[in-house]
């Protein structure tokens, strides 16, 4: 089992804001998922766990690893998949963006090239590695930048919207990509039918854990308060 994500009263605040509250969390279970309305503070967990950004107070930790200070460490660990693909591309072509993790590892470049090479064969898109990656479609981005992060074989993924702007095809195929893979998945996302199938799910409102439990449990208590709220004027207030 790989080492756990743990919070201890983890906070995170910007000038005149307080967007995390004190979060204590130990994520063990093989499939996480985190709901929230927009603005609940789901985007700032997520890099608050990869170590994309630092608590103001209180500590993350993977086993014994703060991810923001031991980037090199976290990065044979623990991979993010960002809802806009664009945000994680850095380079021209599909070999050069799976090449690029690999790299960082330390692992040699022809090692690094074969390594490529087979996943893309074994992944039925050998001929994809000398494609442009900005004539790839929004779809096939969102799964080259899947593969890129399998390729360093993380532990742990981190997921924030997998599924936002894709067509249902490109859906199903890449639910049934994630379905089959062993590591664990932490996955943020608004939609409660992005997470139903999750053994845990947890519910931030405002920077604080509202809910947390079964999905069931969980989800029947989250769509009924966006009903509830569904009802009212309520994005009125600025």
């Amino acid at each position: 089992m790989a080492a756990p994500l743990t919070l201890t009263d983890a906070t995170y605040t910007v000038p005149g804001r307080t967007i995390l509250h004190n979060l204590a969390l130990t994520l063990t279970e093989p499939r996480i998922g985190i709901v929230g309305r927009n603005g609940s503070g789901k985007t700032t967990l997520l890099r608050l766990m990869a170590g994309l950004i630092a608590p103001t107070a209180g500590t993350v930790r993977l086993g014994e690893i703060d991810p923001a200070k031991d980037r090199k460490a976290v990065l044979t660990r623990l991979g993010i998949l960002f809802q806009n693909p664009d945000q994680q591309i850095l380079f021209p072509t599909v070999a050069e963006e799976l090449a690029f993790g690999l790299l960082q590892q330390g692992i040699p470049p022809a090692d690094a090239a074969r390594k490529v090479q087979t996943l893309l064969a074994d992944e039925g898109r050998a001929h994809w590695a000398n494609a442009a990656t900005h004539t790839l479609s929004q779809g096939q981005r969102h799964y080259l930048c899947l593969l890129a992060v399998l390729l360093m074989q993380p532990a742990i993924l981190l997921l924030d919207e997998p599924f936002a702007g894709l067509d249902l095809p490109t859906q199903h195929r890449l639910h049934r990509r994630l379905k089959a893979l062993p590591q664990q998945i932490i996955t943020i996302s608004h939609d409660p039918a992005a997470v139903a199938t999750c053994d845990r799910v947890l519910w931030l409102d405002q920077g604080r854990i509202r809910a947390d439990g079964p999905a069931a449990t969980t989800l029947s208590a989250f769509t009924a308060e966006m009903a509830r709220i569904g009802e009212q004027d309520a994005d009125t207030t600025l």
